[in-house]
């Protein structure tokens, strides 16, 4: 596993206004760009791939829709370097349209966690006013880590991603930035 993975807080920056497709630059605690990926525009089946940096030759990481157009989507999270099938992510469909909800699950497809936003009122209220940031929990055997939190920009979707509170490891960190991604990538076209 690529050692940039193994950090314990990440930046995912989305510039809302671009024509050719969504660009996502990651950054490391010390602000340094770590991955990026260029998510092609108008794509019914989402096929995310995170490489390097904008040079875009090395692969890293593969998240991928099992189908097209899913209010249930599930994407597969693959290491794009030794070809292991890290986890998967779904969403909760319906459970999504009043609190965002995502079920995390491990290579066996074992359900392993979920991704919740924090505050019913809080989803509630952004469900009206897009203007209030997200911040979501990752709940693991029973805890509840802080891990996600949106900082309001009308022009740049930006996610801290903190894992942090994760002392013991539970999550791989593969995962939860597949995680975080998708955040910023597919809950922020419901703007």
């Amino acid at each position: 596993m690529n050692q940039a993975f193994a950090q314990s807080e990440f930046t995912i920056r989305k510039k809302v206004f671009s024509i050719m497709g969504a660009k996502l630059h990651i950054y490391n605690h010390a602000e340094e760009l770590v991955f990026y990926s260029q998510m092609k525009a108008f794509k019914l089946k989402e096929d995310i791939a995170l490489y390097t940096d904008e040079s875009m030759t090395r692969e890293l990481l593969r998240i991928k829709a099992r189908n097209v157009i899913d209010f249930s989507a599930t994407y597969d999270v693959q290491d794009s370097e030794t070809g292991e099938h890290v986890g998967s992510l779904r969403r909760r469909g319906l459970k999504s349209m009043v609190k965002d909800e995502w079920i995390i699950m491990d290579a066996g497809g074992k359900e392993i966690g979920l991704i919740k936003e924090n505050s019913l009122f809080m989803a509630l209220l952004r469900r009206f006013i897009t203007l209030i940031p997200q911040k979501y929990n990752i709940e693991m055997d029973g805890e509840a880590i802080p891990a996600f939190r949106q900082n309001f920009n009308p022009f740049v979707t930006k996610i801290i991603a903190d894992f942090s509170e994760d002392r013991r490891g539970k999550l791989d960190r593969r995962l939860g930035l597949a995680a975080g991604i998708l955040l910023c990538a597919v809950e922020g076209k419901q703007e």
